[in-house]
C-alpha cells in the first residue's frame, strides 16, 4: 500500500468534506437551518444526500459480507431498497411528511409524530428511542469503516476507531443539517463513482459478468459443503424455504432492513429540507438509480468473491476471510484491486460511512436535544443549536464505544455490522411505522393509539432479541440464565423480530384507534391543510 498515495487522497477529500462543512457552518443561522437545513435544498442534493446517508460502510462491508455467504439473494434487498425505500418512501411518504412537517413546524421526526398526535409524550419517547438505540447501528456503521481502515493500513483496531469516529465528529456538530448535506452529496458521488469501478473490475478480473456468474453457479456444491445443514443451494440460487439461512435471508435481511427503511428518522427529515413536493418527484430517479447501483454492486461483488477466493486459494470467502464476513470485502479489496484504488476506496468507504454517520449523530442529537430536552421535560436553554451540538458530542462517545465494544461481545462469525443494523431498522418500524401510516392519512387516528403501538413495538422487539432470536438471545445469555435454555421457543429462533412485533404493532394500533377519541379536530385540520396538492 503507498501510503503516500493514500495520503495524498485522503487530504484532498478531507479539504473538500472541510469546505462544504464549513460552508454549512457559516450558512446556518437559526434551528430550522441547522435542524432542516433551511427547508430549501436542491432535489439532486436531497437525493445523493438520502441515498448516501441511506447506505453506508454497513451496507457494503457488513451486508456486502452477507452476501459473501447467502449469495445472490440479497439483490431481493435491492430490489426493496428501490420500490419501497425510493418509490415508495418519496411518492406516499415524503410529500405528505414535507407538507405536513411544514404546517405543524416540526423539525424532528418525533416532533412530527409529537404535534400531530397532539402529544408531547410520544415526541419524548420517541427522542429517547433515537438516541438510546441509534447507537447501534452507528456502531455498526463505524466498525465497516474502522474494519477497512485497520486491514488496509496494518493499524491496531482501537486507534482506527478513534481516527476515524473524529473525522466524522469535525464536521457534523459544526455544519448542522446544512453541513450534513453538502457533504452528503458529494461523498455520494464519490462513492457512486468508487461502487461502479469496483462492479467493473471484479467482472473484469473474473472473465466477464457472464462467465463470472457461470463460475459462481457452478460453485454449489462448495456452498452445500459449507453451509448446507443450514438450506444453503448456491450462491446464485435462494436457500431452501424456511430453512435457517431461508429466515435469516428473507426475515432479517431482506424484510427487516427493506421495510423498516420507512421508518427511519434520518431519512424521514429530509423529507422536510425541501420546498415543494415536486422537488422530491424530481429526486426519486437520482435516488433510485443511487441506491440501486450501490447495494447491487456490494452484493454482486460479496458473492463474486467466492469465485476470486477459489480461484486464488481454493478455499470459498468465508474461509479466507478467517470465518468473519466483516473481514471480507476489506480482504478483497486488498488481495483483488490495483493499489491505486484501494487508496479510492478507502476515501470510498470514508465518504460512506461519515454521510451515514453524520445524519445518524444529527438525528440522536436533535431527538435528545430537541425532542427530549426542549419538548419533553421542557428544558429551555439558552442558545438551542450549542445544546444539540452537546447532545451530538454524547451520541458519539456512546456509538465509539458501541463499535469498540460488540466486536469483542459477539462471536467472531456472527455478522456484527448487518446484525446492528437489521436490529436498529426493524425496532424503528415497529415502533414507528404505523402511528407514521396513520398520521399522514387517518385523520380519525387517535393519540391513545400511537402511544399504544410505540409500546407493543418496543416491547415486542426487545422481548424478541432476548428470548427468543438465536442470534442476540444467545450471546446475551439473559434466556439461558432466566430460564435455563437458549431461546423460549428454538422452532422460531430464526424468525426475525420484525416479522412478530411489526404486525402487532399495526394490531394495537388499529384496534385502540377504533375504541378512543381521535386527535383533536383542530389539530387535525392544521395538519391535513393543503395536504392533497403536496
Amino acid at each position: 500500500m503507498n501510503m503516500l498515495v493514500l495520503t495524498l487522497v485522503v487530504l484532498a477529500y478531507l479539504i473538500v468534506t472541510g469546505i462544504l462543512g464549513y460552508a454549512g457552518f457559516k450558512s446556518t443561522k437559526d434551528s430550522t437551518d441547522y435542524l432542516l437545513a433551511g427547508r430549501k435544498i436542491h432535489p439532486m442534493v436531497m437525493a445523493l444526500s438520502y441515498g448516501a446517508t441511506f447506505i453506508s460502510t454497513s451496507a457494503i462491508i457488513g451486508f456486502g459480507g452477507a452476501a459473501a455467504v447467502y449469495g445472490m439473494g440479497l439483490i431481493w434487498l435491492t430490489f426493496l431498497n428501490v420500490i419501497v425505500g425510493i418509490f415508495i418512501a418519496f411518492v406516499f411518504f415524503g410529500r405528505r411528511t414535507r407538507k405536513m412537517g411544514h404546517n405543524l413546524d416540526a423539525h424532528t421526526f418525533p416532533e412530527l409524530l409529537g404535534k400531530r398526535y397532539d402529544s408531547p409524550r410520544l415526541q419524548t419517547l420517541g427522542g429517547a428511542l433515537i438516541f438510546l438505540s441509534m447507537p447501534l447501528y452507528a456502531g455498526s456503521v463505524i466498525i465497516g469503516g474502522v474494519q477497512f481502515a485497520s486491514q488496509t493500513l496494518g493499524i491496531n483496531y482501537e486507534v482506527a476507531l478513534l481516527f476515524f469516529v473524529a473525522l466524522v465528529a469535525l464536521y457534523v456538530v459544526m455544519g448542522g443539517m446544512k453541513g450534513v448535506m453538502y457533504t452528503d452529496a458529494f461523498q455520494g458521488a464519490l462513492m457512486f463513482l468508487g461502487m461502479i469501478f469496483l462492479l467493473g473490475y471484479t467482472w473484469w478480473i473474473l472473465g466477464g459478468p457472464f462467465k463470472a456468474t457461470a463460475a459462481l453457479t457452478d460453485l454449489a456444491p462448495k456452498a452445500v459443503e459449507a453451509f448446507g445443514k443450514n438450506g444453503h443451494q448456491g450462491w446464485t440460487a435462494m436457500p431452501k424455504a424456511f430453512s435457517p439461512y431461508w429466515l435469516q435471508l428473507v426475515t432479517t435481511i431482506v424484510l427487516g432492513v427493506g421495510i423498516g427503511v420507512l421508518a427511519q428518522p434520518q431519512l424521514a427529515v429530509r423529507y422536510m429540507t425541501v420546498k415543494s413536493g415536486h422537488e422530491l418527484n424530481r429526486a426519486v430517479l437520482v435516488g433510485g438509480i443511487f441506491i440501486a447501483a450501490m447495494t447491487g454492486v456490494a452484493y454482486t461483488v460479496g458473492s463474486l468473491a467466492n469465485v476470486y477466493y477459489m480461484n486464488k486459494t481454493g478455499q470459498i470467502a468465508l474461509a479466507a476471510g478467517s470465518m468473519k464476513t466483516d473481514t471480507i470485502i476489506p480482504m478483497f479489496i486488498n488481495d483483488a484491486l490495483p493499489h491505486w484504488f484501494v487508496a479510492f476506496f478507502f476515501v470510498t468507504l470514508l465518504a460512506a460511512a461519515m454521510s451515514t454517520l453524520s445524519s445518524q449523530f444529527h438525528a440522536m442529537g436533535t431527538s435528545f436535544g430537541r425532542d427530549f430536552l426542549e419538548q419533553g421535560l421542557q428544558v429551555k436553554p439558552k442558545n438551542a443549536v450549542a445544546a444539540n451540538r452537546i447532545a451530538m458530542g454524547v451520541g458519539i462517545i456512546v456509538s465509539t464505544l458501541v463499535a469498540y465494544g460488540l466486536p469483542k461481545f459477539f462471536p467472531g462469525g456472527t455478522a456484527i455490522i448487518a446484525t446492528g443494523t437489521a436490529i436498529f431498522f426493524g425496532l424503528c418500524a415497529s415502533a414507528f411505522l404505523p402511528s407514521y401510516v396513520g398520521a399522514l392519512y387517518l385523520k380519525g387516528a387517535s393519540k391513545a393509539a400511537a402511544l399504544s403501538c410505540f409500546a407493543a413495538g418496543v416491547v415486542s422487539t426487545l422481548f424478541w432479541l432476548f428470548f427468543v432470536h438465536a442470534k442476540e438471545a444467545v450471546p446475551l445469555g439473559l434466556c439461558k440464565l432466566l430460564f435455563g435454555t437458549a431461546t423460549l421457543f428454538p422452532s422460531l429462533a430464526n424468525v426475525d423480530a420484525v416479522i412478530v412485533a411489526l404486525p402487532l404493532s399495526f394490531l394495537v394500533y388499529f384496534a385502540v384507534s377504533a375504541f378512543t377519541p381521535a386527535v383533536r379536530e383542530e389539530v387535525v385540520k392544521k395538519a391535513f391543510a393543503g395536504i392533497e396538492r403536496a
